[in-house]
């Protein structure tokens, strides 16, 4: 009988993927985006990190819950304006069907794949434990990036944050495990655009070991290995029940070019270091 893949990821075991983890990939790149994408430095930098133009790129748009979608999604069009020439769109509701090799095989031969935005309990439902997560293992096995916008972001970590059936508006609820590339991690997105930067404390004061990051529109992370780098427009906000900084807070932001060590849980500005623990510098929100 095959493990299910999320007692993989929460208890270390089995494959060498998951036992080597800490907290991000052991190869290949994570790459949460806060929704509401418009810098193509984005789109670009997921493309470098798949290869360039001509490996082969898989999209996933079945958190927006339509009917039924085509190879003219708009995430797939983004990527084909930007150059990119095997571009696939892979959805389905029925888990079953995702448990299928034939049905995962163009996840298995891609480089990169991108999660399209709205309800991240649609991902969990479709794909967690089948033949696709297996797949998107094997992505960053060899050296590829899994990448995701909005609820795309959110399903990449290992706690599933506002994965509750009946609104986006409950951040524990009925759906409460993600693809776990990222583990002990909650990912929240829209952060400042729709006001939730208090939303996450919920989450790690109930799950203290959990590291929450909650990231802005038009801004993305960009993981490999334990160092995560901010890119993009505005802001990300780290929520750390276990270290708070000094000012008794649990949260505190991170700026475009910003790092973190997702294992440590120290922040790093370039040509200094940050210790979160003792002097954090104090953002405005924007």
């Amino acid at each position: 009988m095959r493990v299910p893949l999320t007692m993989l990821v929460l208890c270390g075991l089995g494959t060498s993927v998951s036992s080597a983890q800490d907290v991000g990939p052991s190869s290949g790149a994570i790459m949460p985006v806060g929704g509401a994408l418009r810098d193509t430095t984005i789109w670009r930098r997921f493309i470098d990190l798949a290869g360039g133009i001509d490996v082969p790129f898989v999209v996933i748009p079945t958190a927006g819950g339509a009917e039924a979608y085509d190879q003219y999604w708009a995430g797939a069009r983004t990527l084909k304006m930007l150059g990119a020439t095997d571009v696939v769109v892979v959805h389905t509701y029925d888990r079953d069907e995702a448990d299928t090799d034939r049905f995962a095989a163009p996840v298995r031969r891609a480089r990169g794949v991108w999660f399209g935005g709205g309800r991240q309990w649609r991902l969990a439902d479709s794909y967690l434990d089948t033949k696709v997560h297996e797949a998107l293992w094997n992505v960053l096995e060899r050296g590829g990036v899994i990448a995701g916008s909005s609820a795309g972001a959110t399903i990449l970590g290992s706690y599933l944050a506002r994965g509750d059936t009946r609104t986006n508006t409950v951040m524990m609820g009925d759906h409460e495990v993600g693809l776990g590339f990222l583990r002990n991690v909650a990912i929240d997105q829209h952060l400042l655009k729709r006001n939730r930067q208090f939303d996450m404390i919920e989450i790690i004061e109930a799950r203290p070991e959990l590291l929450g990051l909650g990231l802005d529109e038009n801004t993305a992370l960009v993981i490999r290995g334990d160092t995560a780098e901010v890119l993009g427009a505005t802001y990300v906000a780290v929520y750390d029940a276990q270290r708070q900084i000094d000012s008794g807070g649990l949260f505190y932001f991170l700026a475009p070019g910003d790092r973190l060590n997702l294992s440590t849980r120290e922040a790093f500005r370039p040509g200094r270091t940050m210790n979160k623990l003792e002097r954090v510098e104090k953002r405005r929100w924007p």
